[in-house]
């Protein structure tokens, strides 16, 4: 049963006596809905896009992986692709956008994978219905054992904000870790937000 989890939750990466080593981050997230001008509602595309930063322990930005850049230097990190619209008729339970990782082929001096969401037209996170990732064995297209789900209830702290901090990947005693955050910030550009996420999770 994959494991349900909260906010500035710490997992180990660890299943059956081994890590995984290959997994994949898939990121879903819902259009918005709108009040229509002769009543009932209408759905608004949500641009989201998925992004990866990866930092040493210095805290060096070692490589950036987004809708731009789809594959690391190392080529052990791989983006699906951009989604323009997210969820348009409700949850369908599939991964909007999803991030590849192979943590045996990852840089060596990497030691911290950050996931942001930035909101690529300025849409408030307040208004978005919800937004979900999963670590889950197997690859873009086929799901082969869900490891762990970490689903953000839309609060009042998003209001405002436009980038989430979803969570972490990070290496602790040789061993690499999942953190779960889910903290939402004002940052509009990914530069900027990559810079908060070091200034607050490095």
């Amino acid at each position: 049963m994959a494991i349900s989890l909260q906010k500035g939750q710490r997992i180990s990466l660890e299943k059956n006596g081994s890590s995984l080593q290959r997994l994949c981050i898939g990121v879903n997230w819902g259009a918005i809905s709108k009040k229509g001008f002769f009543g009932g509602t209408k759905k608004e595309a949500v641009d989201l896009d998925a992004s990866v930063g990866i930092f040493d322990a210095n805290g060096t930005l070692l490589d950036v992986v987004y809708f731009g850049s789809l594959t690391s230097k190392c080529q052990s990190v791989k983006h699906s692709g951009d989604d323009l619209t997210g969820d348009m008729d409700g949850d369908d339970n599939l991964d909007n956008e999803v991030i590849s990782i192979d943590l045996a082929k990852i840089n060596p001096d990497a030691t911290t994978i950050g996931f942001l969401l930035n909101s690529f037209k300025g849409q408030d996170f307040k208004d978005i219905p919800f937004a979900s990732i999963r670590i889950y064995e197997g690859t873009p297209t086929n799901v082969e054992s869900v490891f762990a789900t970490f689903d953000l209830a839309n609060d009042a702290s998003f209001a405002g904000k436009v980038t989430m901090m979803m969570g972490k990947l990070y290496k602790e005693d040789n061993e690499w870790k999942f953190h779960s955050i889910g903290k939402a910030t004002t940052d509009q550009k990914l530069e900027s937000a990559l810079q908060s996420f070091a200034g607050s999770y490095l």
